[in-house]
């Protein structure tokens, strides 16, 4: 999601004839994009902000006076105390005030602060065509919709981003359609409760069917009543460009409808990859996390989305250390790890949060110690897992999309496959199956077959085959 803020910052900035540089002491504006989701991420702003600091003191007279910018959710949460207490940011616009950024640059230009952190119901920047950071790149995220309504109660999310609002259904296929005509080969739906989509930018779209949740599982909110919803959405997506990957991050486990499943089993271009978001193993923690579903509900999920989609890869969040967890609960969160067994897996300790329902009221009662034990031993029990999940892949081959020269060798390559994983392989020649029928190499943004040799609980390696394309990939499954 931030990269994604990034971009659309860029584009605004871009067109008010900012310039960009890749080399820090050039700039006279250097703007942060930030989160709050955890306090790990906060920190390393706060040390970066300082490091920034330090260089706008030593700055020359002779130059323009280095302006400096907190953007997102950071900005939204802590405007006070970034502005006022330590004086250390000259703007702030908090993520539903990125169109307002050059006026508050010509207000920092007289010196003064300037802030804008209004939260709002309908901003999603669906006008705006972001600019890619990597003009290069294989892949790009598209936003779709903005803010969360679940209200978990760790979560802050719905404090630092608002309420949901979607995007028009159009504006995301015209930026799609932008991006395939300049060559991506993949393209990320985002969110930050991304199959929660509902359009009601036209009339006729407000009578469209509501789609029940995902058996077993609830809201604290409402059910929202017409609107083109995710399973549309997706499909509209995958027609865009059959040879262009469509994944979509991060979905709540409750909006997971058949429709959805069907469509990305029976499309060659959706990745058969879900995630599924669990957070604890534990009914009793779920249930104070607000999360609207059981252990045992989540489990079924798993196992329809199974039985739905032969193959598929699964990844997950959780939190350790959640108010009130007691060694029992840990247990149970190891245990559906390994009952489930994810392929990707973000694990983290548990860190309270400002203005959630958890500050105020349960309390944070579980150490620091025992939350960096019990995150130790998930991490260590993924891992072995996922190691197992990877290995069933080995002598198997995989369709995988090439991204560039692997960072630990300049003689391999690396990519990712359907499932999300990183594979690495030898830059070698290989028989061209998309036509010529040449021998050629793989090029970043080629689709080729890579046998896999070996696995990690993070890597597959493996012997490249041949190029292909996702059709032809299809063809042969």
């Amino acid at each position: 999601m931030n990269v994604n803020d990034t971009e659309i910052t860029w584009a605004i900035l871009q067109k008010s004839g900012y310039l960009r540089t890749r080399r820090l002491e050039e700039a006279d504006v250097i703007l942060l994009v930030t989160c709050s989701i955890r306090e790990k991420a906060e920190q390393a702003i706060w040390n970066r902000l300082r490091h920034l600091t330090a260089l706008k003191s030593k700055r020359l007279r002779s130059q323009a006076p280095l302006r400096i910018g907190i953007l997102g959710c950071m900005a939204e949460r802590l405007r006070e105390e970034i502005l006022h207490k330590e004086k250390l940011v000259d703007i702030v616009a908090g993520p539903d005030a990125y169109r307002d950024l050059p006026r508050l640059l010509a207000v920092a230009e007289t010196g003064q602060q300037a802030a804008n952190v209004l939260l709002s119901l309908d901003e999603t920047y669906a006008d705006i065509l972001p600019v890619q950071t990597s003009p290069d790149a294989t892949s790009a995220f598209v936003s779709i919709m903005r803010g969360c309504d679940n209200m978990c109660s760790y979560c802050i999310v719905p404090f630092t981003r608002g309420r949901e609002r979607s995007r028009p259904l159009a504006s995301i296929l015209r930026e799609v359609k932008v991006l395939s005509d300049q060559g991506v080969k993949e393209v990320t739906l985002l969110g930050q409760n991304v199959n929660s989509f509902r359009d009601t930018s036209e009339v006729q779209f407000r009578l469209a069917a509501t789609p029940g949740l995902s058996r077993g599982f609830s809201t604290i909110y409402k059910a929202k009543e017409g609107g083109l919803r995710f399973a549309h959405l997706l499909d509209q997506v995958s027609r865009v460009d059959p040879e262009m990957r469509i994944r979509f991050t991060s979905p709540h486990p409750k909006d997971f409808p058949d429709e959805v499943l069907q469509l990305i089993q029976e499309r060659h271009n959706i990745c058969k990859q879900l995630h599924l978001p669990a957070q604890s193993g534990s009914s009793r923690i779920l249930e104070a996390m607000r999360r609207g579903y059981t252990r045992e509900a989540y489990l079924a999920l798993v196992q329809h989305v199974r039985d739905s989609i032969p193959g598929v890869s699964l990844s997950s969040d959780f939190i350790t250390g959640f108010c009130g967890e007691t060694e029992d609960d840990h247990q149970q969160t190891v245990s559906l790890l390994r009952q489930v067994r994810y392929n990707v897996g973000f694990l983290f300790a548990y860190s309270m949060r400002q203005k959630t329902r958890a500050y105020h009221r349960l309390q944070d009662d579980v150490p620091a110690e025992v939350k960096h034990r019990r995150l130790e031993e998930l991490i260590s029990v993924f891992r072995e897992e996922a190691t197992r999940a990877n290995e069933a892949m080995v002598g198997r081959s995989q369709l995988v999309l090439v991204e560039g020269p692997s960072k630990r060798s300049a003689a391999e390559l690396c990519g990712r496959n359907d499932g999300n994983i990183r594979v690495v392989f030898p830059d070698t020649e290989m028989e061209d199956s998309t036509g010529s029928g040449a021998v050629v190499r793989a090029q970043p943004g080629d689709y080729v077959l890579v046998k896999v040799t070996a696995a990690s609980s993070q890597t597959l390696k493996g012997a490249l085959l041949r190029r292909t394309t996702l059709r032809e990939s299809a063809a042969h499954r």
